[in-house]
């Protein structure tokens, strides 16, 4: 259905975190990709669905491994794994060496992610900039989401940033805003880049809720602020897609 990609441009402002809490609440089916050539850590970081570890192997290294001519929708999902919850995942990398080997992958694996059936794809790309093969990638988005915190040398390199991001995809910014100042944390970073970007939303900085997200998926994650304010921002980016 529609392809999402969520990216920072500096620092690790959580951008793991947040697509795996936005996946866990989006409204429509989705697929969790994780597509950072530097590698992840899915596979270590969340539980399978019968409890034990998600299979590191098992992912986009065998995807890659398996369509040298080419990736069709179709061949995503028999390379994912379903983690508590029910959510499909696509595991990534498992170092960035890897990566070197799969330099013609991302053009196609974005065109695949694009186009797979009855599902939104949300990928996790990591901090742009390393791998300039990902802007493949990227390329064939509907929607790129820009995270940042709100501190002043983020949001510089931020704005810089935008300013040469490839013109396609609509274009957002997520702040990682502090629960006390999060609405004026919002408001500074849309007067600094507002107009650079279709919109700036936000997200709760919540430690507590990214170590319940790790494992303990039920009632408390639910109350969380992270997963409070994912919802709301599920909503926002889920109605900047289309639907067929």
């Amino acid at each position: 259905m529609a392809l999402i990609v969520l990216a920072a441009d500096k620092g690790a402002p959580g951008v793991t975190t947040a697509a795996t809490a936005l996946a866990a609440v989006w409204p429509r089916p989705v697929l969790l990709a994780e597509c950072d050539p530097a590698g992840g850590d899915l596979a270590y970081r969340l539980p399978a669905a019968d409890g034990g570890m998600l299979n590191p192997g098992r992912g986009l290294l065998t995807l890659g491994a398996t369509a040298r001519r080419g990736i069709s929708p179709e061949q995503v999902h028999e390379h994912t794994q379903k983690i508590i919850g029910g959510l499909d995942v696509l595991a990534g990398l498992t170092h960035g060496e890897q990566a070197a080997g799969l330099t013609w992958m991302w053009g196609p694996l974005g065109r695949a992610l694009a186009a797979v059936p009855r599902a939104d794809v949300i990928a996790d790309c990591g901090r742009l900039g390393a791998h300039p093969q990902l802007g493949d990638l990227i390329g064939e988005a509907e929607l790129v989401v820009l995270f940042t915190r709100a501190s002043l040398d983020h949001v510089a390199h931020l704005r810089e940033r935008l300013a040469i991001m490839p013109k396609g995809p609509e274009l957002g910014v997520v702040v990682i805003a502090d629960p006390r100042q999060y609405r004026s944390s919002i408001d500074d970073v849309r007067r600094i880049v507002g107009g650079e970007t279709a919109f700036v939303a936000g997200l709760a900085h919540d430690p507590k809720g990214a170590e319940l997200l790790r494992g303990q998926w039920g009632g408390r994650l639910d109350r969380s602020l992270l997963i409070r304010t994912a919802r709301e921002l599920a909503g926002k980016l889920s109605s900047r897609v289309r639907v067929p």
